[in-house]
């Protein structure tokens, strides 16, 4: 739900309108006036996250989950960037939300996980 508003061009407008005055209001800053590359590069992300979480629901599987967490540090990696090179502080909202719910998928798998015992020796020496 989060990122569909960036899926199309016309969703992006208003959802773009709304985080410029919430930034404003929060006092972390506006975002760029919208250029059409930048358009184009949010309806991408948008366009591919909403499909990608369609297939989790329609299908949904552990080890999509598991790379989920995978495209979420990556997602937050890729914002750190952005916020250490300049970027609105707005972002810090969309860090915070990646980062959490990237543990929150990939904590489970964690401590769930089994290790497989060592083998034992069988007494053959090299």
């Amino acid at each position: 739900m989060v990122t569909a508003g960036f899926a199309t061009p016309w969703t992006y407008a208003l959802l773009h309108g709304a985080l410029s005055r919430l930034g404003g209001a929060l006092g972390l800053g506006g975002l760029p006036a919208p250029e059409p590359i930048q358009i184009l590069y949010a309806n991408l992300m948008g366009s591919v996250v909403v499909v990608w979480a369609l297939l989790r629901l329609v299908r949904p599987q552990p080890a999509h989950g598991r790379y989920d967490a995978v495209a979420r540090a990556l997602f937050a990696a890729w914002q750190a960037y952005a916020l250490a090179h300049g970027a609105t502080r707005l972002l810090w909202l969309f860090l915070v939300v990646e980062v959490a719910f990237g543990l929150a998928q990939i904590l489970p798998w964690w401590a769930g996980r089994r290790v497989p015992p060592l083998p034992h020796a069988t007494g053959a020496t090299m």
